[in-house]
């Protein structure tokens, strides 16, 4: 009997562990089961922000998983894994939690919406931790989806650090890109913070010593992405065009009704394999 396939959802926010019920957090709540309900394997992750209730959502740590250190900028920054689960979904949703970068502090804005300075640190942490924990989970995907700019540096570490790794040597990774942008470039050492064994100089050429906006970011990821998905109407249009420029599939998504075309855009990246 044949296995079924395997997506892993990278997501900067999902509904309804941030309360607000804005179009991407609700297509990050139901992708994933629709494509479970569809006889796939997931797995979701997004950040453990501080704004989430833990009790009233029922999160608890999953110790077997947590207790990996990641070094960013010379100090060691221990990553805790919290799991609960969406019960009328059926499905589990992971979050990288830290106590430096997560801890009682909201999304990617403070209290007065300002961006936090470590914004950089908490991208690399984050996109880091969730492919670290897939490893100790031993889950190989076939398909990587990637929501957010939170998990834009993803499809980045999967085909330049983990590259030779078995469980993402064949993953194909997808980029959803959305309207919601950081104002606030990561500095000039973004590029040698994010370096991990295995990379080389050269793959962070295009940012290198230089501050790094959203729209730098995003052509990093579109670089290093499979196919992109159109989540939002009112994208970036240098990005968009970058898209166009580098020859990318892309699937527009929009409506509920588009799940089951998305599913068959999924499959068809897989069966190029």
């Amino acid at each position: 009997m044949r296995e079924p396939k395997r997506i892993l959802f990278v997501s900067q926010q999902i509904f309804p562990y941030l309360d607000e019920e804005t179009p991407i957090r609700l297509q990050n709540r139901q992708l994933p089961e629709y494509f479970q309900s569809h006889g796939f394997e997931t797995r979701t992750f997004m950040p453990k922000f501080g704004e989430i209730n833990e009790r009233r959502n029922q999160l608890h740590e999953v110790i077997r998983l947590s207790g990996i250190n990641l070094i960013i900028s010379s100090t060691d920054h221990p990553l805790l894994i919290k799991v609960a689960s969406i019960q009328s979904a059926r499905i589990q949703i992971y979050f990288i939690d830290n106590d430096d970068y997560f801890h009682r502090r909201k999304g990617v804005v403070d209290a007065n919406a300002v961006e936090y300075k470590d914004n950089d640190e908490r991208t690399i942490f984050f996109a880091r931790g969730v492919l670290e924990t897939v490893k100790k989970l031993r889950w190989t995907p076939d398909i990587i989806f990637c929501s957010g700019w939170m998990s834009a540096l993803v499809p980045l570490y999967v085909k330049k650090a983990y590259a030779d790794t078995p469980f993402f040597e064949k993953a194909k990774v997808i980029l959803s890109l959305d309207d919601e942008e950081y104002q606030t470039p990561f500095g000039s050492k973004f590029a040698e913070k994010l370096l991990v064994d295995g990379m080389l100089q050269g793959d962070v050429r295009s940012i290198a010593g230089l501050p790094v906006g959203y729209e730098d970011l995003m052509r990093l990821a579109v670089d290093n992405s499979d196919a992109v998905v159109l989540s939002s109407p009112s994208i970036n249009t240098r990005v968009y065009n970058y898209v166009q420029n580098r020859g990318k599939r892309t699937f527009a998504y929009s409506a509920e009704n588009d799940k089951a075309e998305f599913m068959e855009f999924c499959n068809s990246l897989v069966s190029e394999e």
